[in-house]
């Protein structure tokens, strides 16, 4: 009867114990919880750019990354590596950093699958950047390249199948207009589109959601920011908070099919903005789960 009474009260520990793990902080950023996440269903992917923590090395980008639910990152050129390694994240690295870099990412449960804003100047560098991606598992480049070099990433980007995202950072720059990147990219790869940076737009004077629509079927990820004001003295706010129309722009690319990532970029608050991040995390899992 004692020994009855006493799998019974291990049996309930158990289940107890169960419980508490899945409803844990842990458990919401599992893969499994991930994967199943309100944008999954869309065919998005949320993650960040990792300059939205620039005052910290990759390494610790991935701490932060993970600490906000998390699971994509967008990793930029000019970031630290950390963990005790020398140097940036630049395709030029050698191949035990790459390693060590891979190793930590399946450590984090995170997938690097976009990388910018990087504009290689010759014929050897842009390749060499597609075999660095393709290793990687890189699904993205983001860049602002030259009419010039069109031919090339058009051709590599079919071969490797890569995407290649053209940023707009904001006017003079040369694709600060949807009109200018849609000519420019006219009879090239499918695979060349758009790295829609709405809060860039904003700071040129244009309407994000107009952007998106103009750009329909050329989208190819996004850099998401939700300013404060327009002018190009405006800052980042948590999603739903400022004038970008987070949640417009999420319906109307729902309407598109889209499918493809939204990477945070915010460059506000820049020594305490985890808090801020996982504010438009929530967000954009909450408009998600509603669209």
């Amino acid at each position: 009867m004692i020994m009855k009474t006493l799998l019974k009260c291990i049996v309930a520990l158990q289940v107890i114990a169960l419980c508490v793990v899945g409803c844990s902080p842990q458990a919401l950023t599992s893969k499994t919880t991930l994967d199943a996440s309100p944008e999954s269903k869309h065919g998005w992917k949320l993650g960040a750019q990792a300059y939205t923590f620039k005052l910290y090395t990759f390494f610790e980008v991935l701490d932060k990354l993970d600490s906000c639910g998390l699971k994509y990152v967008e990793a930029s050129p000019g970031r630290q590596i950390g963990g005790g390694m020398e140097g940036k994240m630049d395709y030029h690295m050698d191949t035990t950093k790459q390693q060590r870099i891979q190793a930590q990412l399946k450590a984090k449960g995170i997938q690097w699958i976009s990388y910018g804003v990087v504009v290689p100047k010759t014929k050897e560098d842009w390749l060499l950047l597609f075999e660095f991606s393709k290793k990687m598992g890189i699904e993205n480049i983001v860049t602002e390249p030259t009419r010039e070099d069109l031919p090339l990433i058009s051709e590599l980007a079919d071969k490797y199948k890569i995407n290649i995202a053209i940023h707009n950072h904001p006017e003079p720059s040369p694709y600060w207009h949807p009109d200018t990147l849609l000519n420019a990219v006219r009879g090239y790869s499918k695979r060349i589109g758009a790295c829609a940076d709405l809060g860039h737009w904003v700071r040129s004077g244009l309407d994000p959601l107009e952007c998106i629509k103009k750009l329909e079927g050329r989208v190819i990820e996004l850099h998401v920011k939700d300013l404060n004001e327009k002018g190009k003295d405006s800052h980042d706010v948590i999603w739903g908070t400022g004038i970008s129309n987070i949640k417009g722009i999420m319906e109307e690319l729902k309407r598109q099919k889209f499918k493809g990532g939204f990477f945070a970029e915010y460059e506000h608050n820049w020594e305490r903005n985890v808090e801020d991040v996982a504010e438009c995390v929530k967000y954009f899992r909450q408009v998600s789960e509603k669209l």
